[in-house]
């Protein structure tokens, strides 16, 4: 990626996270960017193509805070993964949550832009979420444990934005993680 593109992608986000996108042109888009559409058009082969590429950079940022959150065992992992929770809930990370959910419904009816989509939606998080659950629930059962865990909170986010009930979704979160990764001593 060069770094017009990326710098490029940046103000897209910052866009995106100041007042959404999901409704725009992409020439609203480029304006409230200081960019041209045809830049945007340039970088991203399409409307589309940035969104998925926005979506991507919010993805692999998602996993480094994840990654970041969940280094220590135990009691350190229980208090990693709730607060990751509480980053992913954060207000401002809405608007990038909803597009999130836009493009995966995209991606279900198998638009052809959504293929790198379609790719890393599952198997970017599906070695992290092994590798971390691994030293947890023990190798046979990681991947399933993986898997699990990448349904639930996205479950359970795409509720949040739905219906704002934060005190339930909450203590869903707190069970699912006492299921999982065993009652705190």
């Amino acid at each position: 990626m060069t770094a017009a593109r990326e710098a490029l992608l940046d103000r897209c986000i910052e866009v995106l996270h100041a007042q959404g996108f999901g409704d725009l042109s992409l020439r609203e888009i480029a304006a409230a960017a200081g960019t041209s559409h045809r830049m945007l058009n340039y970088h991203f082969g399409s409307r589309d193509g940035l969104l998925a590429a926005v979506v991507g950079r919010i993805e692999a940022t998602q996993r480094a805070a994840l990654a970041a959150l969940t280094a220590g065992e135990g009691d350190e992992l229980r208090a990693g993964a709730t607060a990751y929770w509480r980053q992913l809930k954060e207000p401002g990370l809405a608007p990038a949550e909803r597009l999130f959910f836009e493009i995966y419904a995209h991606a279900l009816h198998g638009r052809e832009w959504t293929e790198s989509f379609r790719a890393a939606v599952i198997g970017a998080w599906e070695a992290p979420l092994v590798e971390l659950l691994g030293r947890v629930v023990g190798p046979g059962d990681a991947r399933a444990a993986a898997r699990l865990s990448l349904a639930v909170t996205r479950g359970l986010l795409l509720d949040l934005l739905l219906t704002k009930e934060d005190e339930v979704l909450d203590e869903a979160m707190e069970l699912f993680g006492r299921l999982l990764l065993g009652r705190p001593a």
